[in-house]
């Protein structure tokens, strides 16, 4: 048994050094050059006294309950979604009322929503239900075109004891829209070639509103570039339906 052990031994190293050999330098360890040293981050202006209030108003922090909307037994697909988006026009007349309001037009092309067949002229999105809060109920996410111009309105919408409350504000000039876990995620087109904007809206449970926690500037391959939407064809957010949430 021992010499039968010594000889296995003998017959492993020789093909291990046989394998060596044979294999070259494939799949060794090759040096990657010097390593940069790790500096810390320099603390400038220390004698500055702190900012106490934010410069602009990023619109975090604000739920909006719109009155009339409720959602009977706590289902918010059972909330018409035309009916959320007229009671929000009612709620912000200057935004959509009036000779001088921005967005006019939505208002006036929302009188051919939820109609069948569904007619071009309305600024409605699909709507899209997915848990987006965690309390294991959909939620309701939707857009809309807001009229005249190039933005899109991107919204969130949970309930509270049947009543349906907007949880997320957004307008810009949209190129997609995706659902991530708790959060939404808005792609916006740069003025600099070849990068685009995104920002990241996610759902806190203490504040109970989508906080803005992410705000990046990135720049696209070819591959993404080429198969990025643009912003003249935002019209169809790049969103799956979700059937349950």
């Amino acid at each position: 048994m021992l010499r039968t052990r010594a000889a296995r031994t003998a017959l492993v190293t020789a093909l291990l050094a046989l394998s060596a050999a044979g294999c070259g330098d494939a799949g060794g360890l090759q040096g990657a050059g010097a390593t940069s040293t790790a500096t810390s981050p320099a603390k400038l202006w220390p004698s500055l006294t702190p900012a106490s209030s934010p410069a602009w108003n990023y619109d975090n922090g604000e739920a909006e309950a719109m009155k009339g909307v409720t959602a009977p037994g706590g289902d918010i697909r059972k909330a018409d979604p035309v009916t959320v988006v007229k009671a929000e026009i009612a709620q912000h007349p200057d935004d959509y009322d009036g000779s001088k309001a921005p967005y006019r037009e939505t208002a006036r092309r929302m009188a051919y929503c939820g109609k069948k067949p569904v007619n071009a002229r309305c600024p409605l999105l699909k709507a899209y239900y997915r848990d987006i809060t965690g309390d294991g109920h959909a939620d309701l996410t939707l857009g809309f075109r807001l009229l005249p111009g190039n933005q899109t309105a991107v919204r969130v919408y949970t309930v509270e004891s049947r009543r349906v409350i907007q949880v997320m504000s957004n307008n810009d000039a949209v190129s997609g829209v995706e659902l991530a876990g708790h959060s939404v995620i808005i792609h916006a087109p740069s003025d600099l070639a070849d990068y685009e904007y995104r920002f990241q809206w996610t759902w806190d449970p203490e504040q109970r509103v989508m906080l803005l926690t992410h705000d990046e500037m990135l720049h696209l391959g070819r591959r993404e570039r080429l198969s990025t939407p643009s912003a003249s064809s935002s019209a169809s957010p790049s969103l799956s339906p979700s059937a349950t949430p």
